[in-house]
């Protein structure tokens, strides 16, 4: 797992870890990252089932409730299939424009 820092934005980049052990490190380390907004780079992996996928359900709703963005990079899944409550995108830059989004949004009191 590769961790990047820049400004308020924390981005996410699996190396070799399966999905869970990427969950699991991330709910042991996320007292560091709360205030930040999270991108996970899972563009590495071939393939994604739907099921790992979800595995960052909780995470991401406990971190979305918190009024950060949380947001996962691929391009391996079925977006139709994904739980509405997860944002998944197939490139960085979208990631990035998700949370320039959502800050505007949360600014406006949306």
């Amino acid at each position: 797992m590769l961790i990047d820092k820049s400004g308020n934005i924390t981005l996410i980049t699996q190396e070799r870890a399966t999905i869970a052990e990427l969950v699991n490190r991330m709910n042991d380390m996320y007292n560091e990252l709360q205030h930040d907004h999270i991108i996970f780079n899972l563009s590495s992996l071939d393939s994604i089932e739907l099921n790992s996928i979800v595995e960052f359900l909780d995470l991401s709703n406990r971190h979305r409730n918190s009024n950060h963005s949380f947001v996962i990079v691929t391009e391996q899944i079925d977006f139709d299939l994904v739980p509405d409550e997860l944002v998944v995108v197939p490139t960085l830059q979208e990631a990035y424009d998700i949370i320039e989004m959502e800050e505007i949004e949360r600014d406006l009191g949306f």
